[in-house]
């Protein structure tokens, strides 16, 4: 039984908020080097580690009927956040109090949020891909939170940033400690490079609901 308590904190700031919107919207993507309240991150790190060994699946392609693991596309292992543990739901609730903000200034209509742990070891990879086909999926927004300290840029494990009509890099990002980047899931193709360590990130995307009479969407 899990007799921690749940690290506090505060919902997202009006200030932060309007940053994060107006990045977004200037430019489809948002950077905050230190978003989230420190004890929430240590909180995950701590979890992280301690789960790391048992918890952790290869990761795959697809969703449902299509999904697959495929060694050559990606290296990386997950566990999904259910909110079940004290660190998960702090960083959940955070999450949707930044949900409910955007949707205020930007008028999304993000519906959920969903989100799992990814752990690149050394070496490991998720070669140039886009989260969402544009008219095929409901992620609206991806986002990833990096947990790993004392990153130097000489770790490598940067997450690439492209254009979308010409493919041409347009931001390289180190998954320092605490970051969080946030960006359009149908526009932007993205990477992660191989790193000289082990890396550890949240992976999320923010979703509308596309429900129908003949099919629920999120699918459950």
């Amino acid at each position: 039984m899990n007799t921690q308590t749940a690290p506090s904190f505060a919902p997202a700031e009006a200030e932060l908020l309007d940053t994060v919107a107006d990045q977004l919207e200037q430019q489809g993507y948002a950077l905050m080097p230190q978003a989230l309240p420190p004890e929430i991150v240590d909180a995950l790190f701590i979890e992280l580690k301690q789960r790391r060994d048992w918890d952790f699946k290869p990761a795959g392609i697809g969703r449902q009927d299509d999904f697959q693991v495929n060694r050559f596309v990606r290296s990386d292992e997950i566990c999904w956040l259910n909110g079940e543990s004290p660190a998960a739901a702090g960083f959940l609730a955070w999450m949707d109090a930044l949900r409910e903000g955007l949707n205020r200034r930007l008028f999304l209509g993000l519906f959920d949020y969903e989100a799992h742990y990814a752990s690149y070891p050394a070496g490991a990879f998720y070669k140039k891909h886009v989260d969402a086909f544009k008219g095929r999926s409901n992620r609206v927004l991806s986002t990833v939170f990096y947990l790993n300290p004392q990153w130097q840029p000489s770790d490598g494990g940067e997450l690439v940033i492209y254009d979308e009509k010409d493919e041409s890099e347009i931001k390289r990002v180190l998954p320092e400690y605490g970051k969080l980047v946030i960006f359009l899931s149908e526009v932007f193709p993205h990477e992660v490079l191989p790193a000289k360590r082990e890396r550890n990130s949240i992976a999320g995307w923010f979703r509308v609901n596309n429900s129908s009479t003949w099919a629920a969407d999120p699918a459950r």
